[in-house]
């Protein structure tokens, strides 16, 4: 052998010890940022295996194998948003995690969509997809009867989908952000944004042709989706949204129109998966966030599951629904979940099932049960004025827990859904979810505020959160909504959490003198406000785009296109006591 020959393969050697260094060191830097257990195993990948379901539609599929010898347990996740190339690149890093601590991983483009063959047809073939799948892993040799599912958002419905199939090998969920019944998002107010949106991301996944960086750009920058949307959140009649954003119909989206405005259509009632939580039989560890557009169906999913006699774990993050790489961190907390519950390994997992992230204190606090112990107290309004001290020229009415005055003017506001007022962050499918300053929306008109004094103490509240109101509108037709915030010493005010009731004939609670008593459930929040801090809420008829604007005609809102204008009276004196009611513990 020459010289130049040695040369190169000394040179290829340490290429190579380094190439292995580099692998190493990258796969410590994993380890700790997601806080993860070490690898114990060499994971070897066999990509795009061809599935064959009932009908004979083929799904995509990439199998993780541990090299061991002898069947392991398997995680298996399914996903609309792609399990391998460029936007598979997420899925792909999390089963690799998986396999490397000793599971089998199925990773599974669902129908019609990427690889997959068939058509897409959001939610309806789940549960028949999944249940082929896992009878596919029963059957291999590398399998040992014991399967898990996890994953956020869809990847979260897909696993109650496979779950209400009776499948007995599948035996541990972990749900993230989602909810089992996503035709409540329609409930209570379109929700505008978040269905505009998805259908823009699923046409940007799936698009013929669309150049990556494209793809890249429409699935992740929220400016550019945004930018897209704009005219399909202004657009009347809702029903021809997608043809203004996308220049085409949307399959799926005209499904929807078409079914919507049928409450027992038995379309939804496929997709409907409430029903079966309760009777789940999978150890489920459910995961939320505070700021997330899924948190009141997953807090309801839970409740079920606890009311059954089942034991399930609830933990809720300071998240949104778009905060993925805290996603991606619960590996740490399903890896615990799945060695318990598919490995038998006691590893010293929380004996409280409850976990929460308690913002203001910015600390973890662990329960027996949701919501914990509370007491519901009630802060009453006070009608709204100009207040020279503390709030400047700010026009707030004051919250108080002293019962209101026997005579206290009613505030009144005009709503004109051709102006509606407008949403700013909160529970949003985008990265523009969370906690902003709400002071520029908080001087608009049609907004009304109340505000407590600076507090003396410490106030935590944990749990639902309501607001009671005494109203009246010119239009039988109408929504309220109501918003949490906490008032910091520079004045900024962040949202905490809020909720809308949509009025029609029928609804709330009527009063002799022609008002009506309303509660707007707002979900539900941790937070620890600081001595100095105070207490707002905030009361006004919308929050567009994130909900649909209420046209106040009583006409269907899919199709309707006139708008009326409603004046609005909010009643808060002793006969009328409206109220903010949060769950003071401790």
């Amino acid at each position: 052998m020459d010289s130049k020959s040695k040369v190169g393969l000394a040179g290829l050697g340490v290429t190579g010890v380094g190439l292995t260094l580099s692998y190493l060191f990258r796969k410590k830097i994993w380890e700790r940022a997601f806080d993860l257990p070490p690898s114990n195993y060499q994971v070897r990948v066999e990509h795009n295996v061809r599935l064959l379901m009932p009908d004979g539609v083929e799904l995509a599929t990439d199998v993780y194998r541990p090299k061991s010898n002898r069947p392991l347990p398997t995680v298996l996740m399914r996903t609309p948003y792609g399990r391998s190339g460029t936007m598979g690149r997420p899925m792909a890093f999390i089963s690799n995690r998986f396999a490397e601590r000793g599971y089998n991983v199925v990773c599974q483009d669902v129908r019609g969509i990427h690889d997959s063959g068939g058509e897409f047809e959001p939610f309806v073939t789940e549960k028949m997809d999944g249940q082929a799948t896992l009878e596919w892993i029963d059957a291999q040799p590398w399998s040992d009867g014991n399967v898990g599912m996890w994953g956020p958002s869809y990847l979260g419905y897909v696993q109650y989908a496979a779950a209400a199939t009776g499948n007995t090998q599948l035996k541990a969920l972990v749900p993230l952000v989602t909810q089992s019944n996503m035709v409540d998002l329609a409930d209570n107010g379109h929700a505008l944004d978040t269905i505009l949106r998805w259908m823009y991301i699923i046409d940007a996944m799936s698009a013929p042709g669309l150049p990556v960086w494209q793809r890249v750009r429409r699935v992740m920058q929220n400016e550019v989706q945004n930018k897209a949307l704009a005219p399909g959140y202004n657009h009347l009649p809702l029903n021809t949204a997608d043809e203004v954003v996308l220049g085409r119909k949307m399959p799926f989206y005209q499904d929807w129109v078409e079914h919507f405005n049928h409450e027992d259509d038995p379309y939804f009632q496929i997709v409907d998966l409430k029903p079966a939580i309760a009777g789940l039989p999978q150890a489920i560890h459910f995961m939320g966030g505070w700021y997330d557009v899924f948190l009141s169906g997953l807090l309801q999913d839970y409740s079920f599951q606890e009311a059954a006699g089942k034991s399930p774990f609830l933990t809720i993050h300071n998240w949104g629904h778009y905060d993925l790489a805290k996603q991606a961190g619960t590996m740490r907390e399903a890896l615990v979940w799945f060695d318990r519950h598919l490995k038998g390994i006691e590893n010293g997992m929380s004996p409280k099932p409850v976990r929460l992230y308690v913002m203001g204190a910015e600390e973890w606090r662990e329960f027996d049960a949701w919501p914990p112990p509370h007491q519901e107290t009630l802060y009453y309004l006070q009608g709204a004025g100009l207040d020279n001290g503390h709030f400047g020229k700010l026009r707030t009415g004051r919250l108080s827990p002293i019962n209101p005055l026997l005579n206290d003017a009613p505030d009144q506001y005009r709503y004109d859904p051709a102006d509606p007022t407008p949403n700013v962050a909160g529970a949003l499918l985008s990265t523009d979810a969370g906690a902003v300053d709400n002071r520029d929306l908080e001087v608009r008109q049609d907004v009304l505020i109340f505000t407590s004094p600076p507090l003396l103490g410490d106030l935590t509240i944990i749990g639902p959160v309501k607001a009671v109101l005494y109203v009246q509108s010119s239009s039988q037709f109408t929504d309220f909504f109501a918003r949490l915030c906490v008032v910091d010493e520079n004045g900024r005010s962040l949202n905490l959490c809020d909720g809308l009731l949509r009025l029609e004939p029928g609804k709330g609670e009527p009063q002799l003198d022609g008002s009506l008593r309303i509660e707007i459930d707002m979900v539900a929040t941790a937070y620890q406000f600081q001595p100095g801090q105070c207490i707002r809420l905030q009361v006004s008829s919308g929050a567009h785009p994130r909900i649909g604007r209420n046209l106040g005609t009583g006409e269907p809102i899919l199709t309707s296109t006139k708008m009326v204008v409603q004046d609005q009276t909010l009643f808060h004196d002793a006969k009328r006591p409206s109220a903010l009611v949060l769950p003071v513990v401790g």
